[in-house]
């Protein structure tokens, strides 16, 4: 692949936004009003938080996003297609591959796909699956559909191409780190605590730091219901004047990226 970025960056960054609103939770059943309710929120007052905080900073991004979520909200996800960030494929109901045959696996795929043409005008060229677990089935519908890259395995911490039997997809890897949701999200009855947004941000910082080190490609997962609440939004402002202290970074949405690195 392709070494160094352009205009001689010392690191590429891509942040990227789960927009899940809703979908996350319907399939465990329509009548959890509060929890359906955050999901919401995500998107109410979450997406134009962030979306706030990437203009100021003239920063591009990429946001997955679930068919359903591109139904229920389409206005909001027009402002993110019509302000430059790029819209990505994260199936329709936010099903996980591996919890569903192989024709709901198809179902999430085209209509999702559907959903993001008719009503973002929308074909993406990247996917990232719901709760980041992808199978054989999935795989082959990726090539199948032309998909020029996947955001959802974690054999690398560059760019690579994944491979299952005869197939290959191109591969921007995510960890579970790096995604704000195990460090900041909490549900009843799980057991798990908030981490707290100073330790948040240096576990951020200190992976950009090996990024910046090696001169790599690193990805940030977010989600507008959890880094979008206010002061955790603001924890998204200082990471993104906290890299640019430290080197010369190229902030690009992984369409960007895959473009790149295979050029």
């Amino acid at each position: 692949m392709r070494a160094g970025w352009p205009g001689g960056a010392d690191v590429a960054v891509s942040l990227t936004f789960d927009v899940d609103a809703e979908s996350g939770w319907l399939p465990e059943g329509a009548r959890q009003l509060s929890t359906l309710s955050e999901g919401r929120y995500g998107v109410v007052r979450g997406l134009p938080r962030i979306l706030a905080i990437l203009e100021r900073a003239d920063v591009k991004g990429t946001f997955y996003v679930p068919g359903d979520t591109a139904e229920r909200h389409r206005d909001a996800l027009r402002a993110v297609a019509d302000a430059g960030h790029e819209i990505g494929h994260h199936g329709h109901l936010h099903l996980q591959s591996d919890q569903i045959d192989a024709a709901a696996q198809r179902e999430e795929i085209e209509r999702g796909l559907e959903a993001l043409d008719a009503n973002l005008g929308v074909t993406p060229a990247g996917y990232r699956s719901p709760s980041w677990e992808l199978t054989p089935e999935t795989f082959a519908l990726l090539v199948e559909h032309g998909f020029a890259y996947d955001s959802s395995c974690m054999g690398d911490d560059r760019p690579y191409v994944e491979a299952y039997e005869d197939l290959r997809i191109l591969e921007l890897p995510v960890h579970w780190s790096l995604d704000d949701w195990p460090h900041l999200h909490w549900r009843p009855g799980r057991g798990d605590a908030f981490t707290a947004p100073e330790d948040f941000l240096a576990t951020w910082l200190a992976e950009f730091e090996s990024a910046l080190e090696e001169r790599r490609h690193i990805t940030f997962t977010m989600h507008p219901e959890v880094i979008g609440r206010g002061h955790r939004a603001a924890l998204l402002d200082r990471l993104i004047a906290e890299m640019r202290e430290r080197g010369v970074v190229w902030f690009a949405p992984h369409a960007d990226v895959q473009r790149w690195v295979t050029g």
